[in-house]
């Protein structure tokens, strides 16, 4: 009966310390820079229609780029927001990224709210896990 005991301890401890190993899909490294996708901590901000998620990219502590990946948002509208805000964070250090300042797009106001809210949650994620 004790032998059980300890091959069942053993088992779950071994998957216990996997579970701890498994990878963090949300922050990546890529050509040396930090890339955190939003798509799992940003799943319930929603702009109109749905998750708005997108990539931070992040080189030297500095906001190189915003990309959009793929939402159920209106195109045309959407297209308005990427073109007002994609690049409104890019060569900001991150501390002054997150205090930037940045007007919701008149038309696309969910879309916008929700586009910062991602870019501020990337932001959040990378500084607590770089």
């Amino acid at each position: 009966m004790m032998k059980k005991y300890y091959s069942l301890v053993t088992i779950l401890f071994a998957l216990l310390v996997m579970s701890f190993m498994a990878s963090d899909d949300t922050m990546t490294k890529e050509d040396g820079m930090f890339v955190v996708n939003t798509t799992t901590i940003g799943k319930d901000v929603e702009g109109y229609a749905g998750p708005t998620p997108l990539k931070v990219y992040i080189k030297k502590d500095k906001v190189e780029k915003i990309e959009f990946l793929k939402s159920q948002e209106t195109p045309k509208y959407y297209a308005k927001v990427k073109k007002a805000l994609q690049e409104k964070w890019n060569g900001l250090k991150v501390k002054d990224a997150k205090a930037q300042q940045v007007d919701a797009v008149t038309g696309a106001t969910f879309s916008s709210e929700a586009v910062i809210k991602n870019v501020q949650l990337g932001l959040d994620y990378y500084q607590s896990h770089k």
